[in-house]
């Protein structure tokens, strides 16, 4: 008696050898069986409605293994029942390779098909597909076939960035994808940004009280990754082929020529090109947690890096930082061009502009926080802040608001929490003259 996976593995071989159509689809399968079977377009729709219209991505193992589970297919072939009889070539082999322990630790969603991804994510695989821009729409910022906004705003140590902000529809898909599927991955734990329970203070205090600190940033850090990056990170985390693919280009975009255009600042070829070509969008729910993903390899490779030279290592989105004493001073020269060696090996480029080595003895800063013996805010800073609500104590809030901020208390608020949680002692002396302040 053949076995049931080897028939499977047949029949899906001659299905993926015919074009879509039910109708197509089922002769190709009389003709591998010799004989029209009256289960076989049951068959042939199930699969269309949970692979997509276009199910020709899908290898021969992960079509075989939606057969597998089809009711009429186990019926026809169930022990002790004499089986249709198939005169074309059967190989025994298995479908899918088992899953490994930490992927099955995961317990990510079982979407075998484009299908089971639509019904999961509350859409048509029809809407899929125009929501990952699957037939590559052309790239105008005038048709409404465009799935994002696009603003550009300066960066602070020059330039500007693109922020690309996903359309209602699709980000409520993103999040979901983003709540059901990237928040169950954990990243590399030097990644320190966009994690809940992290934060930039969390980052900065690694690095307190070193001899040397060396800060390095890495360019592009979004548009740099490509779509075939995403598509192969959802491979590894077990989805087929085809569902990668779907939900590859639901996280990517391809920015119009018009808004690249209208960049503020003179691009260079290379920015233009990441951004005119499949990339993370910075702006999407998704790309924070897809940017840490792909850098696994990055972080645990430089966090042995800085373990061989007893240092610290921690990321904070593009923000590199190394920390440690004499052994990291000593090899400070080449260690940066090992950094940045590792960066290019695994996809991404070091910004050396912006490359900041602080020794004892100067302000050691890492993302705004000062490190040289706890995590602190600067003195100016503070000082700024503490003689703004002094006035406001003193003259009203008035005499203060002259930037014309819309919701100044609001401001003010967020500016003394974030000294609070990075300094609570100095964070308290603020909040007393916050309180003390007598608002209209």
């Amino acid at each position: 008696m053949v076995p049931q996976s080897a028939v499977a593995l047949a029949l899906a071989d001659t299905l993926l050898s015919r074009d879509n159509s039910i109708t197509a689809m089922a002769a190709a399968a009389a003709w591998a069986f010799d004989a029209p079977l009256p289960w076989m377009p049951g068959l042939c729709a199930a699969i269309v409605e949970r692979c997509g219209a276009h199910f020709h991505s899908f290898s021969r193992q992960e079509l075989a293994a939606i057969i597998l589970e089809h009711e009429a297919f186990r019926a026809a072939f169930a022990p002790g029942k004499p089986p249709p009889q198939i005169v074309r070539y059967c190989i025994d082999a298995p479908i899918l390779p088992p899953s490994p322990p930490w992927l099955s630790a995961l317990a990510l969603p079982a979407l075998p098909g484009v299908g089971d991804l639509a019904r999961w994510l509350d859409a048509r695989p029809d809407e899929l597909e125009w929501l990952a821009n699957k037939w590559r729409v052309p790239l105008t910022v005038e048709t409404p076939l465009q799935h994002y906004h696009y603003r550009w705003v300066a960066k602070r140590s020059g330039g500007s960035r693109l922020i690309e902000i996903p359309k209602k529809r699709l980000r409520l898909i993103q999040r979901k994808i983003l709540r059901g599927i990237l928040d169950l991955v954990p990243p590399h734990p030097a990644a320190h940004g966009f994690r809940r329970g992290r934060s930039c203070v969390t980052h900065a205090a690694l690095h307190t009280g070193r001899q040397v600190v060396l800060r390095m940033d890495l360019k592009d850090f979004f548009p740099s990754i490509p779509a075939s990056r995403i598509q192969a990170m959802f491979a590894v985390l077990g989805f087929s082929s085809g569902v990668a693919g779907v939900l590859a280009r639901l996280c990517v975009n391809r920015t119009p020529t018009g808004a690249v255009r209208t960049s503020p600042a003179a691009l260079s070829f290379a920015e233009r090109h990441a951004l005119r070509t499949p990339h993370l969008p910075q702006g999407s729910p998704c790309s924070p947690a897809l940017a840490n993903a792909c850098a696994y390899r990055l972080d645990l490779r430089l966090d042995a890096l800085a373990e061989s030279m007893q240092a610290s290592y921690s990321r904070y989105a593009d923000d590199l930082v190394f920390s440690g004493g004499s052994e990291l001073a000593r090899a400070l020269d080449r260690f940066h061009i090992q950094v940045a060696a590792i960066a290019l090996e695994e996809g991404f480029q070091v910004n050396t502009r912006k490359t900041r080595t602080m020794r004892q003895g100067t302000r050691q800063e890492v993302t705004g926080v000062v490190v040289n013996r706890h995590a602190n805010v600067a003195r100016a800073q503070f000082d700024e802040l503490k003689a703004v609500l002094t006035n406001c104590v003193r003259h009203g809030p008035e005499s203060q608001s002259r930037a014309g901020r819309e919701n100044f208390r609001a401001w003010l608020t967020g500016k003394v929490a974030y000294v609070a949680m990075v300094n609570p002692a100095r964070g308290a002396r603020l909040e007393k003259l916050l309180h003390a302040i007598v608002w209209p």
